[in-house]
């Protein structure tokens, strides 16, 4: 049976392009809205934009049970393939590539101080793996759910600990000055808090309605809270930014070419290294996967606590929320169209190694 995503998934990349053009012509025709909000800040945090985005990354981190990290010993590879392409290789690479393209090629399109901006966003993109959206793809190619989940229960931890000290140095690289304690803060804010909220709410929710009911009942129910926080946090970004995207609607395209080249790019370093060195496809494909798309919920709330709404930064950011769904899509459909070559070679799971 051919396997779908649901309505909203589906269709992820409509629904940011709507919100886009809502968000411009609120900000175009009724400024008062994006001026009254920008009032609302704290230590340059802007508050309904924070309350918005614990909306989109409580429920996704509400998912994540930590306990799995014990069955690694299944196929070690396969976290080790994500661990290194995630955070040795993604984050430096998109500093290269948007680079290249951003102040090298476009240099005739983009004024300097610009190009670095868009960069900054393009590296908080890149030094944030994936840890929602991934599930959607792994389910999509036949991954393994519980590898998958530890991959991302990894993930997550590493970010609270990688995310803020490898965004430092990649924008000192870019002469782009960040004080480093704001960008702490935001991890904190923006990982710590969610991530130990979800851990209390989910022990208190397992103790007291079983596991069943959080799975099937009270996740469900606040993703579709997440959605709205989405959506929302895209209108209000968005009505910030409208007079610089009607002025620069190219910018948009520009941004988009290097953050495709960087997703491809990453999948393919993934998932060859998984084909060569043996890995199941079922875990091969989430490894790539998760490295080749973006924690954006995180990028998006890091530019604007460094940055500000109106900033470049966070343009870049917001755009590869854009790009993500299609692109992603097409690697699913060529993670599936592959994996014979992996049954081909015999590379898969022991019947013993599928039991927990």
């Amino acid at each position: 049976m051919q396997k779908k995503m649901n309505f909203f998934e589906k269709y992820l990349s409509i629904w940011v392009a709507l919100c886009i053009l809502a968000g411009v012509f609120v900000g175009k025709f009724f400024p008062v809205i994006p001026e009254t909000l920008s009032k609302f800040e704290y230590a340059h945090v802007s508050l309904p934009i924070a309350v918005l985005i614990w909306l989109m990354i409580y429920p996704m981190m509400l998912k994540i049970d930590f306990t799995t990290i014990k069955k690694i010993k299944r196929e070690p590879k396969g976290l080790f393939i994500t661990l290194i392409v995630n955070w040795l290789i993604k984050p430096f690479s998109m500093y290269i590539i948007s680079y290249f393209f951003l102040k090298i090629v476009f240099a005739n399109f983009l004024p300097a101080s610009v190009a670095e901006e868009y960069i900054a966003g393009a590296v908080l993109l890149g030094a944030a793996p994936c840890t929602a959206m991934v599930f959607v793809w792994s389910y999509l190619t036949d991954g393994d759910p519980v590898y998958t989940l530890v991959q991302v229960a990894v993930n997550d931890i590493v970010i609270f600990f990688a995310f803020a000290p490898i965004v430092s140095f990649l924008l000192k690289i870019g002469n782009v000055s960040v004080p480093f304690d704001t960008l702490f803060f935001s991890v904190v804010i923006y990982v710590l808090l969610p991530l130990v909220a979800a851990i209390l709410t989910r022990k208190r929710v397992i103790k007291l309605r079983g596991i069943n009911y959080l799975n099937k009942t009270l996740i469900p129910k606040l993703s579709k809270i997440s959605t709205i926080g989405l959506l929302l946090t895209l209108i209000i970004l968005f009505s910030f930014q409208g007079e610089v995207i009607m002025r620069n609607y190219l910018h948009i395209v520009l941004i988009s070419v290097p953050l495709i080249i960087q997703t491809f790019l990453i999948f393919a370093i993934g998932y060859l290294w998984s084909y060569f060195w043996k890995v199941p496809h079922s875990i091969a494909s989430p490894a790539a996967l998760i490295g080749a798309s973006n924690f954006f919920e995180l990028s998006v709330a890091v530019a604007i606590s460094l940055f500000g709404l109106s900033s470049g930064a966070v343009l870049a950011t917001v755009v590869g929320v854009l790009v993500e769904v299609p692109v992603m899509l097409s690697l699913v459909s060529i993670s599936n169209a592959t994996r014979a070559i992996f049954q081909k070679h015999k590379i898969e799971l022991k019947p013993q190694e599928v039991e927990d």
